[in-house]
């Protein structure tokens, strides 16, 4: 299962109900943040999923809504009393913004790991999850994250037992490494089923709409997509600030086929984030408005059906 929280929903400056952007993403006992606006620190701590288990921030670009809060994140880390490295994905220019912000917090109890990608993107590790970057269209370097969890083949015991195998062997098999005993060696596509579909999530906001948000989100099980906009009357400044209105977000989770549409980063002239849905569900009809503090899970539900097989469907 992943987990996800939405510590901040808001984009430019912070609102008294809305915090800036920031993502919390759990994988079991380890964690990973996308981006970390002004305070995101704080909205930590009142999630309660903690700060020890977050083991990498990636960061989408440079703006100030989304990586201001870093001093306050790393002192926080500090206090918290990390000593393992804590590793920061972003796009061009990683090395001087982070030196930059460290200026107000040098004294740290661990060491950042710094991580440059180009703009081409890259594909690499964090908090047990397969990580895409893509780049979008935002009139600065700016990245979206396309996040992949794989599902183990299930062990069929049945299949064990035929075959005779000592229970002591199952979980090395399981794993899907070979097991051996009394001089009989058993591999584990002997005992494991077919393979099964994982977990996706695509997060891309900051941006005009690409193509690469859509191949990123091809058959995901979810997407998070900015709403900055709604009205069709804001087109003019959404072009200008290299944003999007919500029926562009919503017709690039159309054509990418994904289970579900969650939109952020609402500007501060938008007062109800719900006033963004018809627009968006007129294109899109899975779209939901994400809010401070709220969480979800991606995980997974398995019927036995009547012939023995079993049947999967992605729970959110």
């Amino acid at each position: 299962m992943i987990d996800l929280c939405t510590l901040g929903t808001g984009g430019s400056i912070p609102l008294h109900t809305r915090a800036l952007a920031s993502l919390y993403v759990r994988n079991g006992a380890r964690a990973l943040l996308v981006d970390c606006g002004e305070g995101t620190q704080v909205e930590i701590g009142r999630l309660g999923w903690g700060f020890l288990r977050i083991e990498a921030l990636l960061l989408t670009h440079y703006h100030a809504d989304h990586c201001s809060g870093l001093p306050g994140l790393l002192l926080a880390l500090t206090k918290s009393g990390r000593t393992e490295p804590l590793h920061i994905w972003g796009p061009p220019d990683l090395r001087r913004v982070v030196t930059g912000l460290r200026v107000i917090a040098p004294q740290l109890g661990y060491e950042p790991v710094l991580h440059e990608l180009p703009m081409t993107g890259g594909a690499f590790e964090a908090a047990g999850l397969r990580v895409r970057a893509f780049p979008l269209d935002h009139g600065m370097p700016c990245l979206g994250y396309r996040f992949e969890l794989d599902r183990p083949r299930e062990f069929l015991p049945e299949k064990a037992q035929a075959l005779g195998i000592p229970p002591r062997c199952w979980s090395v098999l399981q794993r899907g490494e070979a097991a051996e005993a009394d001089g009989v060696r058993w591999k584990p596509e002997q005992v494991l089923g077919p393979e099964r579909r994982g977990l996706s999530f695509v997060y891309a906001t900051d941006t005009r709409p690409a193509q690469t948000i859509v191949e990123a989100g091809r058959n995901t099980d979810l997407m998070i997509l900015e709403g900055m906009y709604g009205d069709e009357e804001d087109f003019p400044k959404a072009l200008k600030n290299r944003h999007m209105l919500s029926r562009e977000s919503a017709a690039l989770a159309r054509e990418a086929g994904t289970a579900r549409l969650l939109l952020t980063h609402f500007s501060t002239a938008v007062e109800d984030p719900e006033t963004l849905l018809p627009p968006a569900r007129a294109l899109f009809p899975e779209t939901d408005c994400a809010f401070d503090g709220m969480t979800l899970t991606l995980g997974w539900t398995e019927k036995r059906m009547a012939n023995g097989e079993r049947k999967a469907s992605p729970l959110i």
